[in-house]
């Protein structure tokens, strides 16, 4: 029992056994799920989630109650701009990575502003920002689709590129490696826990607060904008709202992760595991023939269930 307990302190554990209790009760449900081609297209949109739960991770991380609300909203007008950029034309890919990684960087630069220099509550902050994108995207879209993914931006989600995996999975594998030298071998990483641990003592110690607390909100956006592009080349075209699937299961998967609301404590390799969990799940939800409503609701209920297993770590800090 004493094994088990110390197992259930472990997230990373405790996901990594969720993901093949689910494979196996998916096999059950449904034979091939399982299924390596299968498993092969869980792991692209695990891959999507888990792009957008990277910059999720780092505003989390650095405390406050820091939770940006906006990603959904970041990804579904990069994957317009993108659209529209590239046109079907492979040509136009770098200008529609540029654009929209200073898009998603502009937004969350707004938001760090709003949450730093204005004192606006981060989940106030967000939402306001979620709201303006919604209105944004009305206005481009104009209720008409428009814009495709150039045909090598399709592939590299979509096919084979190295070892039989596609571009996605080895861009995801690339940017866990990167967040964790990053937040384990860096002065910048150290920063960020140390202003999600205490904030009052990281200041006092010299840390410049406002000026990462800003910068965890830019990488928020640019993550969510290559989320944006790559969903593009998953689907082929954009429509609107279609980012707003992300927004509550990013956050999800970083608390399943390990990664305490608190901040200060946590990372992204726990976070990854949440992603493949909640991509999963999704799968037998949907087998099963659970609508959107539906898979919300599980979801809604599957935060407020790890909040109260893993709690809020300590007090929330001011």
């Amino acid at each position: 029992m004493s094994m088990l307990a110390e197992i259930a302190k472990r997230p990373l554990v405790v996901a990594l056994v969720l993901i093949v209790l689910l494979l196996a009760a998916g096999e059950l449900l449904s034979p091939g799920f399982a299924s390596p081609t299968q498993i092969m297209r869980l792991l692209i949109v695990a891959a999507l989630l888990g792009i957008v739960a990277a910059g999720q991770n780092l505003v989390i991380l650095g405390g406050r109650e820091g939770i940006d609300l906006s990603v959904g909203g970041v990804v579904s007008l990069s994957a317009i701009i993108a659209g529209n950029l590239m046109n079907g034309a492979d040509s136009g890919i770098a200008l529609a990575i540029l654009g929209c990684v200073a898009t998603g960087a502009f937004f969350g630069l707004l938001n760090g502003l709003g949450v730093t220099l204005l004192r606006i509550p981060p989940l106030v902050m967000t939402l306001g920002m979620l709201g303006v994108l919604q209105g944004l995207l009305v206005v481009i879209r104009q209720g008409i689709p428009s814009g495709r993914a150039a045909p090598g931006l399709s592939q590299f989600v979509t096919q084979p590129f190295l070892f039989g995996l596609p571009g996605i999975i080895w861009l995801w594998v690339a940017i866990g490696l990167l967040l964790a030298f990053l937040l384990s071998r860096t002065v910048y990483g150290y920063r960020i826990y140390a202003i999600g641990s205490n904030e009052q003592a990281a200041r006092m110690a010299g840390v410049p607060v406002a000026t990462i607390r800003v910068s965890l909100f830019v990488l928020s956006g640019v993550f969510a904008a290559i989320a944006g592009i790559c969903l593009l080349g998953y689907s082929g075209s954009s429509f609107a709202n279609v980012g707003e699937q992300y927004m509550l299961p990013s956050i999800i998967a970083v608390v399943f992760g390990g990664t305490s609301l608190a901040g200060g404590k946590g990372g992204y390799t726990g976070t990854m595991a949440g992603a493949m969990m909640l991509t999963v799940l999704t799968g037998i939800l949907t087998t099963i023939n659970i609508d959107e409503s539906g898979r919300q609701m599980i979801f809604g209920a599957t935060l407020l269930l790890l909040m109260l297993f893993y709690g809020r770590g300590q007090a929330m800090r001011a």
